[in-house]
């Protein structure tokens, strides 16, 4: 959470400065009709930014799997000004502790990754504009240290659907400040020894992210 605190304070920055910031520009584009500043027929963004992710609040019964956070990238081509392909990923590894009925028994890491269509509302030049997708994620955990009294614990990377809704707030025709929450459905099958036990963790992870972005 505390590794959030300058990201929000930046996006709280953003958003008062948002209003004036494009009305200027707005303003600018108006007075001078040769002006290009405008986000419509930009075609590629690029955001930055992080997010917390919580697993399912019951992935098995007597475990218990704590949220993580993360910085996080994604790269949209728009098709026009209103439909977007995404690829989002984490930029690093969300680190979660395991916890059982007596306490932590272990940590384990995922790093997810997502292909989705968006479609982005109102216009270009519009001071907020919403969006919602749908797409594939496939999320690979790594580092297990899951003490279960026997044989090294191993946890497959989860695939399945991802659902996208988020907010842009465009500072001007270039750069934008964003907020979206994610929800990706999908389990972890369960090794022992590197072998399956037909045993699956029932993850389904959700994010809620900020962001700072730019348009080309």
């Amino acid at each position: 959470m505390s590794s959030l605190r300058p990201l929000s304070i930046a996006l709280l920055s953003a958003l008062a400065f948002a209003p004036s910031a494009f009305a200027q520009d707005t303003d600018t584009t108006t007075t001078d009709a040769s002006s290009t500043q405008t986000a419509s027929g930009k075609r590629i963004a690029i955001v930055g930014g992080g997010a917390i992710l919580q697993p399912d609040s019951d992935p098995a019964p007597g475990l218990d799997i704590d949220g993580g956070s993360a910085p996080t990238l994604s790269a949209s081509w728009y098709v026009n000004d209103n439909i977007a392909i995404e690829l989002w990923g984490a930029a690093d590894k969300f680190n979660h502790r395991v916890r059982g009925p007596e306490g932590k028994i272990g940590t384990v890491e995922q790093q997810p990754l997502a292909l989705s269509g968006q479609y982005h509302f109102r216009d270009a030049d519009a001071v907020m504009r919403p969006f919602v997708g749908l797409g594939y994620y496939e999320s690979n955990f790594s580092n297990e240290d899951i003490s279960a009294g026997g044989p090294h614990v191993g946890l497959d990377s989860t695939k399945g659907a991802i659902a996208t809704a988020g907010m842009d707030f465009n500072i001007n025709s270039r750069w934008f400040a964003r907020t979206d929450v994610r929800y990706m459905r999908g389990d972890a099958d369960v090794n022992l020894a590197g072998e399956g036990t037909g045993e699956q963790l029932k993850m389904n992870p959700w994010t809620i992210g900020v962001g700072l972005g730019a348009r080309f």
